[in-house]
């Protein structure tokens, strides 16, 4: 497939240089500094699971060329920026960011059936342009469409994600590929960055993993009301146990880093779908004030109730 990747950073690097490696024709789209250094040394990737390599894409700043799938891999805060860089209409748009509301943005820009709902798993950060540090093997994307013209097509890109070392699922409906991620990020997102301790110091911190357990069923609720019923509390609690106590989230380095946190792309967004539903998430509301203090911002502010 030919595929372009907006925002080559910890995310959208990793992937891209996993699907120039296996064969594709892979674009990644980008600010002219970080093309610069893309197109010098490549894309240097350190990963558990691919180990070290250099990928070559192809760099540039704007794209104009027709291409089968977009992959959107920035941060929420600089997507509608990063989206003046593409000038063609994609087959496909797969977004990889955290986060609701962005769904509606890209509809609004492409054509809305080409929009699918997407999600990744994946611990990796850029330290610096053009670099990737990928710290876990877990690894996997998900996506659904309720749009059938684009099934066949969504079918192949994720075959040619997973052909790449990229595990991809296609999920029956497009809450379940939503909220299920979320639910999970949401509470290690806020638990992580209130506490500022990875997730073994959470667990065996009482109130932070009180925290933590709330967290997740505060939004599991809002999920259900959502549409996402397949979203259940106790696996999710399954899942987060799994996860290695040496596990960081990205929130939690980009406010170590002193870069802008996803704080209101994150936990706002399940503020505000429980305020659409009127359903209390005390917990929540409450770790999001401990984050917004620390770094001296106020915290998002949910819909009024419907």
């Amino acid at each position: 497939m030919k595929i372009a990747v907006l925002g080559p950073g910890g995310v959208g690097g990793l992937v891209a240089a996993a699907l120039e490696q296996a064969g594709n024709e892979v674009a990644v789209v980008a600010q002219e500094p970080t093309v610069a250094v893309i197109a010098e040394q490549g894309l240097v990737v350190e990963s558990v699971k691919f180990g070290e390599l250099v990928s070559r894409p192809r760099a540039v700043a704007a794209l104009r060329e027709p291409v089968d799938a977009l992959l959107v891999a920035t941060k929420a805060a600089g997507l509608s920026a990063a989206l003046e860089r593409i000038e063609t209409a994609p087959t496909l748009v797969l977004p990889l960011l955290n986060g609701l509301d962005h769904i509606a943005v890209l509809r609004e820009r492409f054509a809305p059936e080409s929009v699918l709902a997407g999600a990744i798993r994946v611990e990796a950060d850029r330290p610096r342009p053009g670099v990737v540090v990928h710290t876990s093997p877990f690894l996997l994307v998900t996506m659904a469409s309720a749009e059938p013209s684009v099934a066949t097509a969504m079918q192949e890109l994720a075959a040619t994600l997973s052909q790449a070392g990229v595990p991809a699922r296609v999920l029956d409906s497009e809450a379940e590929v939503m909220w299920s991620k979320l639910v999970r990020l949401n509470a290690l997102a806020c638990a992580t960055s209130a506490y500022d301790e990875l997730l073994g110091q959470i667990r065996s911190t009482p109130q932070a993993q009180a925290d933590l357990q709330g967290a997740i069923e505060e939004a599991a609720a809002v999920a259900v009301a959502e549409g996402a019923a397949e979203v259940d509390v106790a696996a999710t609690l399954a899942e987060v146990a799994r996860i290695p106590d040496t596990f960081g989230t990205s929130m939690q380095r980009d406010i170590a880093a002193g870069r802008e946190p996803e704080l209101d792309a994150i936990p706002g967004s399940v503020l505000r779908a429980a305020a659409r539903h009127g359903i209390p998430c005390p917990t929540i509301e409450r770790l999001v004030s401990m984050i917004a203090a620390r770094i001296h911002v106020p915290p998002p502010i949910p819909d009024s109730p419907a």
